[in-house]
């Protein structure tokens, strides 16, 4: 058996990131069952949760070799860990029969808290020095995935028509889209504009999930936050199309 002295820096990343995963995924059995029992919900919540956290996880697995050369999986990807297992108790109620106010104020709770924190990995990445193009992913990718998860429980409480789908989608639709045109796939500056649009999104998702707001409320709120998120993919493809021409004319 290989020590850890004479460990590859991936067998070392692999180690640390398992370490943190086998830690996780009790952790949020615990917090589902615990919330099933509260509001008695079936069995079932529990298992759904722990399978989205997995596959979630497992998709993002093959990314892990961009966290090098950094040899721990640190704070910051922990911390990202956390937000991922929220979204995870969110993903498991989607198909529920019926979401007792008691819970929904829990999950615009938890909402509320995976928001703080999206701002917390980032910090600690910086301050530790250990960014990394994973670490980016990771944050990205469970934003992108919550934000699907809100808009899916939205629809499934009537508080939006099938419309607020497309704030979890349009992320999606857009690699897919990347697939059949390239350019679309090159690298973006860094803005301000997409991370607080994000926040904004997420934030009215979060919002229209406790029992206060509901209809036409909701429905206006979801549709102008829906209304800013295209004007940002637009903005963004407009900066592309631009930077492909421009490079095609040289």
């Amino acid at each position: 058996m290989t020590s850890l002295a004479t460990a590859s820096p991936l067998q070392s990343l692999l180690c640390s990131t398992l370490l943190n995963v086998l830690l996780a995924i009790p952790l949020l059995a615990g917090a589902a069952g615990a919330i099933a029992k509260t509001f008695q919900l079936p069995a079932s919540y529990a298992v759904q949760s722990v399978v989205v956290l997995t596959g979630l996880l497992l998709a993002l697995l093959p990314f892990l070799p961009q966290h090098r050369p950094l040899q721990r999986f640190g704070a910051a990807n922990a911390v990202t860990l956390l937000r991922a297992g929220i979204a995870a108790l969110a993903a498991g109620l989607i198909g529920q029969a019926m979401l007792a106010p008691g819970l929904t104020w829990l999950m615009t709770a938890l909402a509320g808290i995976a928001l703080m924190l999206d701002g917390v990995d980032g910090w600690l990445a910086r301050r530790s020095r250990m960014q990394s193009a994973f670490g980016a992913r990771f944050d990205m990718e469970v934003d992108a995935f919550f934000i699907l998860v809100l808009a899916a429980l939205v629809y499934q409480m009537d508080k939006a028509g099938v419309w607020v789908l497309l704030s979890g989608a349009m992320r999606y639709g857009f690699i897919a889209l990347g697939c059949a045109l390239p350019w679309l796939r090159q690298p973006l500056p860094p803005r301000k504009r997409r991370q607080a649009v994000c926040v904004f999104q997420t934030a009215i998702l979060a919002l229209c999930l406790s029992p206060p707001l509901i209809p036409p409320w909701t429905t206006r709120l979801t549709a102008v936050a829906l209304g800013l998120l295209t004007l940002s993919f637009l903005v963004d493809t407009v900066w592309l199309a631009r930077s492909h021409r421009s490079g095609m004319s040289r």
